[in-house]
């Protein structure tokens, strides 16, 4: 028996979006989409404020990092292979007004 899922990697040359058609603004591929929220986890884990409206005793860091790239709420810019020995990466963009705590 093959399973829906089965053939949606099949289809797509075994690359999946975990079902996901349209991927966050500014996200070209799931890779980028799990960096970048690897990334915002790490400021959530440091003391950052989430940026969604969240239920602490349901959520994780890094289910709320993940919606956040989701919704276009962590800026990030693209690192040059130069500058990254050689592997194209990605970077949080700074902006201490969002992270201050009030």
């Amino acid at each position: 028996m093959t399973l829906m899922s089965e053939k949606v990697e099949a289809k797509n040359n075994g690359v999946s979006n975990g079902g996901h058609n349209k991927l966050a603004p500014g996200i070209d591929s799931n890779f980028r989409l799990i960096v970048v929220a690897g990334l915002r986890s790490k400021q959530l884990l440091r003391g950052s404020q989430p940026r969604i409206e969240v239920d602490p005793k349901r959520r994780r860091n890094t289910s709320i990092a993940v919606e956040e790239v989701k919704r276009g709420l962590v800026p990030f810019r693209l690192v040059s292979p130069d500058q990254t020995n050689g592997v194209r990466s990605a970077e949080l963009i700074e902006r201490p007004w969002i992270n201050a705590r009030l």
